[in-house]
């Protein structure tokens, strides 16, 4: 019989997420030299200056969320861009990230993995190597992403079976032996 392994649902926040990345969706800025502009019609400010990783084109990506397991059976990594995520309509989405272990393995440190609930109009952008899946706690979420284009071509293929990824990699939780993952709140 498999160990369960509860994992709790955190909420976002700046400090919680930082091991892992950037979040998106900051209030407007106090700092006078930040770059940012406010009027009576709209504001605008700088959140995070995206990295698609040497050689790179950035690429807009629509995802449709709808995983309501809360069972994590599976991890993916991308190794060249940072990757950002950021519902857009349908609900929240609870996020899990983890980082890549220190050692050679390029596994993930599942010591170090957390949860996190993200809501519309928030969003985050992952490190290279941070190991990831995506859940919906109801129905379906879209999701805005962005990411490097040879890096979704990429995934595309080995999830095709045309061939294998270089960019990215996927892990079954199963094959890392440490029992059921299981999200609560």
């Amino acid at each position: 019989m498999k160990r369960e392994r509860m994992i709790p649902i955190d909420s976002l926040d700046d400090d919680a997420f930082s091991p892992y990345g950037w979040l998106l969706g900051c209030p407007f800025p106090t700092d006078p030299a930040a770059t940012a502009f406010t009027h009576p019609g709209s504001d605008f400010w700088h959140v995070h200056g995206f990295d698609p990783g040497a050689g790179g084109e950035t690429e807009i990506l629509w995802v449709n969320y709808r995983n309501d397991s809360l069972r994590l059976r599976a991890l993916e990594v991308h190794w060249l861009t940072e990757q950002a995520i950021i519902p857009l309509g349908g609900g929240e989405i609870v996020h899990v990230v983890c980082p890549t272990q220190d050692d050679q393995s390029r596994l993930p440190d599942l010591t170090r993995l957390r949860a996190f609930r993200i809501g519309t109009g928030l969003g985050v952008c992952m490190r290279p190597g941070c190991w990831h899946a995506s859940f919906v706690l109801a129905g379906q979420t879209t999701c805005l992403m962005l990411t490097r284009a040879s890096t979704t071509r990429d995934l595309v293929a080995s999830l095709k079976g045309e061939s294998v990824a270089i960019e990215s990699c996927c892990v079954d939780m199963d094959s890392l032996g440490d029992g059921e993952w299981l999200l609560h709140a």
